[in-house]
């Protein structure tokens, strides 16, 4: 397969972000990425109307490998790895200094509120989500 291109978004760390043993709270990494999911949620809903919203959150998995800190920018790399009928994984990789600190693994379902079941992604979305797609390995 191609080699597809993530989507990239960056955040500067904020002092309040920050935890006592002086590095980034963990807490702040589950939001860093789920703000980073935002282009993907644009490709359901490019308004973001919440009346109509139409994926759930089922899991999401995250693993540290580095200290992450204040002063310093942070960049979310965010590809597709999982690509299903109605369901799909965001896999996010969380950079800081060019050092790999972080990666998260999110299942997000489209869902159908009205019949509160899962529904089939569109088509013309599975094709764009597809263009960020990543293989990553599945042993972790």
């Amino acid at each position: 397969m191609s080699k597809n291109t993530p989507l990239s978004t960056s955040f500067d760390v904020r002092f309040c972000e920050t935890d006592a043993l002086q590095h980034v709270s963990n807490t702040a990494l589950v939001a860093w990425f789920e703000a980073a999911r935002e282009p993907i949620f644009r490709m359901f809903t490019p308004t973001l109307d919440l009346q109509n919203w139409p994926l759930i959150l089922a899991s999401y998995k995250v693993d540290f490998l580095a200290q992450i800190f204040y002063g310093k920018p942070v960049t979310v790399q965010t590809f597709i790895s999982r690509l299903g009928n109605s369901a799909f994984d965001v896999y996010q990789e969380l950079w800081q200094d060019n050092i790999l600190c972080a990666t998260g693994i999110t299942t997000m379902v489209h869902f159908d509120y009205a019949t509160q079941r899962s529904a089939a992604i569109p088509d013309s979305v599975k094709a764009t989500l597809q263009s960020h797609y990543k293989a990553i390995d599945s042993k972790s």
